[in-house]
């Protein structure tokens, strides 16, 4: 079924497709998978090469298109573009408390999301490709951070039909286990820190006066959580994109309201918590988080595990209290009450040794698609000494490492970066 609708200057049109839950039993249960292609108006008509967006994530759907503009407008000069919702996210069926309160066992909710990692997000792309252009013909791939991740595992897993393949902060950690992962991400979310507090030397103070409340009384967000230390110290995910810093700190300059009985953590602050550590609209992000990087082996809760080598995040008299990144951890399940129902299968994934390898570096290492991909200098996410190990190991990629951009350059200066990535795959530059 397909669904069009204009927007000024783009024609969007909706597909919905059925898939195999489990590839390896096509004829088994179905899921759907959607994406929206996006063509520029003046160019409906055209025979344009087509060119499949991943989103990061994992478990995010892909953008919304609201304007020709941007990223989104780049490439709607060159190509029909594809957004991809990979499966469990946006329009395609979702996973979520709700959903996964079908199965009767956590084993079964974990055999189930066992299916919703890279690999299987790279076959609905393949199953797309032949449903929308034809067994034999080639597209191109766009990746931001994990999508970058998801186009490495398609280069080794089924590059035949890949015209050029373009990554943005997403060349993945391949030869990394989690462990060393986390040690160097733990290591760059303290300099985020850092930086944050020599920004806003006012906020050492406002933080602690808030753990002050949240340690001695029972604070409630708005839709029923209790909120916690160690959730209000997630906000630190936000320190890896263009201001980032300056979400959290307005957060923080409106936390205390004058109430009934004095100073209280106003309505305002709480529900910008609430929103900023939304993880159970997003329950991949936290289940499966961890799995891409489990390389054939359990990642055993490797972010709370490492986290106690460094003694900065936790709450001490004689330090400022440091922000949380990019890591989920097995108390998320507990405190966050849509969560919580998925709590045993996070635990029995998490455990789960025998994941499939994501990433062939045999076939990476003989690579012959074009790849340009961007390479933050301080991405808090995507390590950098890590994405440029990989690098050389797939054949013929070129980087572009800059200190001009954090983690969301994508999104903050879109038009710039991806005609920089475009012309280095057509050696233009």
């Amino acid at each position: 079924m397909t669904i069009t609708h204009r927007i000024p200057g783009l024609v969007l049109t909706d597909h919905t497709f059925r898939v195999p839950l489990d590839y390896s039993q096509p004829d088994g249960e179905q899921i759907t998978v959607f994406a929206r292609e996006a063509v520029a108006t003046e160019k409906v008509d055209d025979n344009l090469p087509v060119l499949i967006y991943f989103q990061g994530g994992p478990g995010s759907a892909s953008p919304r298109p609201l304007e020709r503009g941007g990223w989104i407008g780049r490439a709607v000069k060159d190509y029909r573009f594809l957004l991809l919702d990979q499966r469990g996210t946006g329009l395609s069926t979702p996973v979520n408390h709700q959903t996964m309160a079908r199965f009767k066992t956590p084993q079964e909710q974990a055999d189930y999301l066992k299916h919703f990692r890279a690999d299987n997000i790279v076959r609905d792309a393949e199953f797309i490709r032949k449903a929308l252009l034809g067994a034999d013909a080639s597209w191109s791939l766009l990746g931001q951070s994990y999508g970058g991740f998801c186009i490495t595992t398609y280069l080794s897993l089924a590059p035949e039909h890949v015209r050029e393949a373009f990554i943005t902060g997403g060349v993945p950690p391949a030869l990394r286990t989690a462990e060393e992962v986390y040690r160097a991400t733990y290591k760059r979310v303290i300099d985020k820190n850092n930086a944050y507090y020599e920004r806003y030397p006012d906020d050492i103070e406002r933080v602690r006066a808030i753990v002050d409340v949240l340690e001695r009384e029972t604070v409630t967000l708005p839709q029923g959580d209790r909120l916690t230390t160690r959730r209000f110290q997630q906000l630190g995910l936000a320190f890896g994109g263009t201001g980032g810093y300056e979400e959290v700190h307005y957060l923080i300059e409106q936390a205390f309201v004058e109430g009934a009985n004095g100073r209280e953590l106003g309505y305002n602050f709480l529900l910008g918590v609430e929103k900023q550590t939304d993880f159970p609209a997003h329950p991949i992000f936290a289940i499966l988080h961890e799995s891409i990087y489990g390389q054939g082996a359990a990642t055993a809760w490797a972010a709370e595990r490492v986290r106690a080598e460094y003694p900065e995040f936790e709450i001490t008299s004689d330090q400022p209290v440091y922000f949380t990144g990019e890591m989920i951890y097995p108390w998320m399940f507990d405190d966050y009450c849509h969560l919580q129902p998925l709590k045993e299968a996070a635990n029995l994934l998490a455990t789960y040794d025998a994941w499939e390898p994501l990433y062939n570096m045999d076939v990476l290492e003989a690579n012959t698609v074009p790849v340009a991909a961007t390479v933050y200098y301080n991405d808090m996410y995507v390590e950098r000494q890590f994405a440029e190990e990989t690098a050389t190991h797939i054949k013929g990629i070129k980087l572009w490492v800059t200190n001009e951009y954090e983690h969301n350059g994508l999104r903050a200066d879109g038009e710039r970066v991806l005609s920089r990535l475009f012309d280095m795959v057509r050696g233009e530059v």
